[in-house]
């Protein structure tokens, strides 16, 4: 039938729909180096890439993975590089770079156990608080989980909208669950998503200042090759793109740069909620953990406890407002991690009252089942 919307039902993996995801938000470069439990991102690219004309590079290392990734975005292509915890850290270098210099891109970085080699081949959330601050200096990102096949297609684009919108990497989260699971997914028909691009100059190139915010704080980006001069450096610089130490010049840029995350806090902001209506206790779980969380709630509720759950999709910058709001309603709130206690340290940073703040820690290499949560959450 002519004009009936493309029907994509697929079994896929979470690392599949990952590349399905950032291939419908326009990705079109990925370079990087093959880990566990992240491989299969890179193999398909390397598949599906050249059937839309984008690039593939198998690079040594992912140090010079993540910068490639730079320079292909700084050329004016949406790139990619997905690795696991010993890459994600070798990653952290040009990271940062990408920081200073307002480059749009996307990392994945599919957790497991650890430090060092750790459990290459198991579920772990260890990676949460070195998304946020990995490389140094003082500076925003973005960060945001997934917790199913669907999610790793619409987070992947978002993404990348983000990116682009903002002009800053932004990191996904998943782990060997997500990563590995299988599932049938209806993907959206080509044409039906809603991509963003990033904003080039309109000014002629003499009067184009690469560095000079908008009303947003995101100033636009010429291409290199197009016409435009654009000076990139590591440095601290001006709007020309120059290395300034200049105390206002600098106390400027890293403001904007802050600030441009901030102004934009309605959008990047991103959490579910679950019968929070009338909730007495909640769970604050992201990753496959807020999946598993959405089970144990159900099987609460059917005890007649009321239980909700607020699930963060956006971990980075973290979502203040939505977790204050849950803490202000419930006398109890439970934090379910695989790892320490990475963002249960936040929750008890915004905490405003004498709400109880619950831990529950899995670091055996297994994930947390829905029984384990409820019963927890029948303590509270």
């Amino acid at each position: 039938m002519k004009n009936r919307p493309e029907i994509r039902r697929r079994l896929i993996q979470g690392n599949e729909a990952i590349v399905e995801g950032a291939l419908a938000a326009g990705c079109r470069f990925f370079a990087g180096y093959p880990i566990t439990p992240a491989s299969e991102i890179g193999e398909l690219m390397a598949t599906r890439l050249p059937e839309v004309d984008g690039t593939f590079i198998q690079m040594e290392d992912e140090i010079a993975g993540m910068g490639a990734v730079v320079g292909a975005s700084l050329a004016g292509v949406k790139s990619l590089t997905a690795t696991s915890g010993p890459g994600f850290s070798l990653i952290q270098e040009n990271l940062g770079f990408a920081c200073i210099a307002e480059v749009p891109c996307v990392v994945v970085n599919v957790m497991r156990g650890g430090p060092s080699t750790g459990l290459p081949t198991c579920p772990a959330q260890g990676d949460v608080l070195q998304a946020r601050w990995g490389t140094h200096g003082d500076h925003p990102i973005i960060v945001l989980a997934v917790s199913s096949v669907i999610d790793s297609f619409n987070i992947t684009v978002i993404a990348f909208n983000l990116s682009e919108k903002y002009r800053v990497p932004v990191i996904i989260l998943s782990d060997e669950t997500v990563a590995h699971t299988r599932e049938s997914v209806v993907l959206p028909p080509a044409g039906s998503i809603a991509v963003v691009d990033r904003i080039i100059p309109t000014v002629p190139p003499e009067w184009y200042h690469p560095y000079e915010g908008n009303s947003r704080g995101v100033p636009a980006m010429a291409p290199f090759g197009s016409g435009y001069r654009h000076h990139v450096t590591g440095l601290v610089h001006d709007r020309h793109g120059y290395p300034t130490q200049q105390p206002e010049e600098v106390d400027a840029f890293t403001r904007r740069l802050h600030r441009k995350i901030s102004n934009g806090f309605h959008d990047i902001h991103i959490v579910r909620r679950l019968h929070l209506e009338d909730a007495e206790v909640a769970v604050i779980a992201y990753g496959s953990v807020g999946r598993t969380a959405q089970r144990a709630v159900a099987m609460a509720r059917n005890k007649g406890i009321k239980a909700g759950l607020i699930q963060l999709i956006t971990l980075f910058p973290f979502p203040k407002e939505a977790v204050v709001n849950v803490l202000r309603q419930c006398r109890a709130v439970l934090v379910p991690e695989m790892n320490m206690g990475q963002i249960s340290r936040e929750v008890r940073r915004v905490s405003p009252g004498d709400t109880k703040i619950h831990k529950l820690n899995r670091v055996d290499g297994l994930p947390i089942d829905p029984d384990q949560l409820f019963k927890e959450l029948q303590l509270l």
